[in-house]
């Protein structure tokens, strides 16, 4: 089943190796899925997603695809009401491509507890507008029947394990996106056998 990630840096994986970044490692775990394209970029908000990674979504044909943005909608101080309305298009032409059963969403992680968090805005207004962002993913994502996956919780753990961020002091490291897919893993292989049933 041919799969596209989409996404900013931390779908893209920015300073950890390919074989680290979570859609490689999502496809060793779940043989049904075939990574033909990670289309995530660094410091990409949800317009940049729309002008770029949707055009190049019928050129790939994709049976299954991973959304993660919002972050640096976060970080630039766009406004909740403009990051709905642009995660609404997202959508909208995810879902002329693909069945809802075939997108799963993910939260957006928090950075704000990472060495290099605070270099990107005051940690506790950061930390609560990520929190916004993901409650609204969650709620565009239900209203749609689109899975979300809700890795917040496992991001906080690098608050007291380094290991858990990579090279760079700010992203995760190869170690956390491997609880993300732990927990990614088995939604993906839930409906991709609600797909099969």
């Amino acid at each position: 089943m041919r799969y596209v990630a989409l996404g900013d840096s931390y779908t893209i994986g920015t300073s950890v190796e390919r074989e680290e970044r979570f859609p490689e490692l999502l496809v060793r775990v779940e043989p049904r899925l075939e990574l033909v394209a990670n289309l995530g970029v660094d410091g990409y908000t949800t317009a940049d997603l729309i002008r770029d990674e949707l055009p190049a979504l019928p050129g790939l044909a994709p049976e299954f695809i991973t959304v993660l943005i919002g972050v640096n909608d976060v970080v630039q101080r766009v406004p909740d009401a403009t990051y709905e309305a642009n995660l609404v298009e997202i959508f909208d032409v995810l879902l002329a491509a693909v069945p809802p059963r075939r997108i799963v969403a993910l939260s957006v992680p928090d950075y704000t507890v990472t060495p290099a968090g605070a270099d990107y805005g005051d940690p506790s207004a950061r930390h609560a507008a990520i929190v916004e962002t993901n409650s609204i993913m969650a709620r565009q994502s239900d209203q749609r029947a689109v899975a979300f996956v809700d890795i917040f919780d496992l991001s906080l753990g690098a608050a007291g394990d380094r290991t858990l961020v990579a090279r760079d002091g700010l992203h995760p490291s190869g170690a956390q996106y491997a609880r993300w897919v732990d927990r990614l893993a088995p939604v993906v292989t839930r409906v991709l056998g609600d797909e099969v049933g």
